[in-house]
């Protein structure tokens, strides 16, 4: 573990990475700081990457740290498919939207919800998995996959790695599905492009909402404190976006234009009907 900087050297590091993930002048001010936070803190979406190979071993790293996250009553009801065929890469990035980053990234991890090794391993076992069906266990498998993932995040991103999550994964559940010969029972919940960082691309900390609208004491509030950090976010956002070359929409129009209705979810609308075409028979 990191050991605290000293409360005499704190405040530089900590009040600036607060900062600068907020970009508000009431921003946290820690009264300790290490490595592993400026890590976190600084993390941001990587979309352009170098022409250059992973380090060696650096997959089996991951992987490894992807593991030593939490998995609910160690049932670990997840896998990740590793992809690094270009061609797999095209038709996987074309079921995607056409999105550019995952066929110039090195790796692509397709994050999946694994439910078939408890199954297969029952029925070799001859042992009853009456529960797996149940709504339960499939939500338990997605946030294995996630807490895998992010933990996946912080190993690599300590290697001088970079990555970008793929939610268009769920696009065409079906056609991902056969494209990385899933089974029955298992769904890509998303995917996550790695490579190496190109420096010369322009990817900045993307400002979140003030602590105000998402940390509630005791129990959940819908206040003036949060309506105030979602406002004060949709102003900083539109500079962040201009500061990309984005149009400046701000963060309010964006996300309630997000989910304005089926037609902005890119056919993820369906995923209902996807589960059950790949096995899941959800109760």
């Amino acid at each position: 573990m990191n050991k605290p900087v000293s409360p005499d050297t704190f405040d530089a590091r900590g009040a600036a990475a607060m900062f600068e993930r907020y970009r508000r002048a009431d921003s946290p001010k820690p009264a300790q700081w290490n490595d592993t936070l400026d890590l976190l803190l600084a993390h941001r979406s990587h979309r352009n990457y170098l022409d250059q190979p992973l380090p060696p071993g650096a997959l089996e790293t991951i992987c490894a740290a992807a593991q030593s996250a939490s998995t609910s009553s160690n049932l670990q009801v997840w896998s990740v498919v590793a992809v690094q065929d270009e061609d797999r890469k095209n038709r996987l990035a074309d079921l995607a939207g056409g999105q550019k980053h995952i066929r110039d990234c090195k790796l692509l991890l397709i994050w999946l919800c694994d439910l078939a090794r408890l199954e297969l391993l029952g029925k070799e076992k001859g042992r009853d998995g009456a529960a797996i069906p149940y709504l339960e266990i499939f939500m338990t498998g997605v946030v294995d996959a996630a807490l895998a993932a992010q933990n996946a995040v912080v190993a690599l991103e300590s290697l001088g790695l970079g990555c970008c999550y793929i939610g268009a994964m769920r696009n065409k559940p079906e056609e991902v599905a056969k494209e990385l010969n899933l089974p029955p029972n298992v769904f890509a919940v998303f995917g996550m492009t790695v490579g190496v960082p190109d420096p010369a691309a322009n990817a900045g900390v993307k400002p979140r909402l003030g602590q105000g609208a998402v940390l509630h004491r005791e129990q959940y509030h819908w206040d003036d404190a949060q309506r105030e950090a979602i406002e004060t976010l949709d102003v900083v956002f539109k500079d962040f976006q201009k500061e990309q070359g984005l149009p400046e929409q701000g963060w309010i129009r964006q996300v309630l234009s997000r989910v304005r209705g089926t037609d902005a979810m890119s056919g993820r609308d369906r995923i209902r009907e996807a589960l059950h075409a790949l096995g899941f028979e959800l109760r």
